[in-house]
């Protein structure tokens, strides 16, 4: 009888876990991401068009990302999960079947509607079926572990994309990746979803105003939405210039997925210290900011295969530091607008990605891909200097 109750919620953890861990693997199981670029490339766009096309990704979720948050926290987040992924594929689709500027600029639209309709959703889902089980402590090592399983999809389909690659082409990469969406989807409604959705025809609107108020009145939620931003926008706009930053080291194109795979270990290990490293404190994730930042500008600037060992490092301090600023946001948030909070931070991060995506334009196209790289490695050093500058400071700006 003592060990009974404790069966229930073990039982509703692993039935949670194991669908975000499926959904996760197969949300990223596409075989596009390490020769998308490449592609857009091969079809004549220049480094500023393929920079457009990014940003246009960035300003959709910034168009959506809110609402689309909202939306979750009114209705239901399992519903917004299975729905991202079948956009994504009718994107992918376009880009196979009219490769164009245009084609991609529309598929780019509905990728970030996807980003849009999981961001905030997800994160909000999970932490709270792990609270109701009486587990929200295991929130930092559930999501590391499921970063790690996208992480892993991605250096499956890396691997997989080379030799698919060379027996048929874009096309064969893409409708892999497509047929990835469609079991994204289907396996998002295996989610278990027990809250009770906002009632009311005003429930959007209502609740997008009490998780803003929320975000006003409160500081430390406030320095932790910030944090969000600061940490992940940077990284995550720079990946998509991976693919580039590879073929610089002199490489051949076949050559290129294999070598992304090394930075995708790195992020992978990285997502999966999450659950030990939760203990850091402000100062240690300060260190570790500033470490992973000498990584990126030193292995960056190389322009060297073995460089590319020191950028696997940087990427995954920098996914350490996601996940780790992830949690701080959803342990001071309540649950009542906890996917609208996680979406105002997730819009910060694509305002800031834009950005970062029309500086490297400017970067890039002048000094070269390595060098745009090292560049960006300084917003993470002013990060961990104002992390470390002491509480003082800190303060000021709302940062715990």
């Amino acid at each position: 009888m003592t060990l009974s109750p404790a069966r229930v919620p073990t039982t509703g953890v692993r039935r949670l876990t194991a669908t975000l861990y499926g959904y996760a693997f197969l949300d990223d199981f596409v075989l596009l991401y390490p020769v998308y670029a490449l592609l857009f490339s091969d079809t004549g766009l220049s480094v500023w068009q393929i920079s457009t096309l990014f940003a246009l990704w960035s300003v959709t979720g910034v168009l959506l990302e809110v609402p689309s948050g909202a939306w979750a926290d009114a209705v239901s987040r399992r519903l917004l999960l299975w729905l991202g992924p079948l956009l994504t594929a009718v994107g992918f689709g376009l880009w196979m079947l009219v490769p164009s500027y245009w084609a991609f600029a529309l598929g780019f639209v509905l990728w970030g509607a996807r980003g849009a309709l999981g961001s905030g959703a997800l994160e909000a889902l999970v932490y709270d079926e792990l609270d109701r089980l009486g587990a929200a402590g295991r929130y930092a090592r559930v999501m590391g572990r499921a970063r790690a399983a996208g992480l892993v999809a991605v250096m499956a389909a890396t691997g997989l994309a080379g030799p698919l690659f060379a027996w048929g082409g874009y096309p064969a990469v893409g409708a892999a990746s497509v047929l990835a969406c469609v079991l994204a989807a289907a396996t998002a409604t295996a989610f278990p979803e027990h809250r009770t959705p906002t009632a009311g025809s005003d429930g959007w609107a209502s609740t997008l105003r009490a998780g803003l108020a929320d975000a006003r009145g409160d500081r430390s939620v406030r320095g932790a939405l910030l944090l969000v931003p600061a940490v992940a926008a940077v990284w995550g706009a720079l990946d998509e210039y991976t693919p580039l930053l590879v073929r610089g080291t002199g490489v051949a194109d076949e050559t290129v997925p294999y070598l992304l795979l090394v930075i995708w270990v790195g992020a992978t290990a990285g997502s999966l210290l999450a659950g030990p490293a939760e203990r850091l404190g402000t100062a240690g994730l300060a260190g570790l900011l500033t470490v992973a930042a000498l990584a990126l500008a030193t292995g960056a600037a190389a322009g060297s295969v073995p460089g590319i060992a020191l950028v696997a490092v940087a990427f995954g301090g920098f996914q350490l530091a996601e996940v780790l600023a992830d949690t701080r946001l959803q342990q001071r948030i309540d649950t009542t607008g906890r996917a609208t909070l996680t979406s105002v931070a997730g819009l910060g991060t694509e305002l800031a990605t834009v950005l970062v995506y029309t500086g490297y334009a400017a970067i890039g196209t002048t000094t070269g891909h390595g060098t745009a790289f090292a560049v960006f490695a300084v917003p993470y050093l002013l990060t961990a200097l104002l992390l470390a500058a002491g509480r003082p400071l800190r303060s000021r700006w709302g940062i715990p």
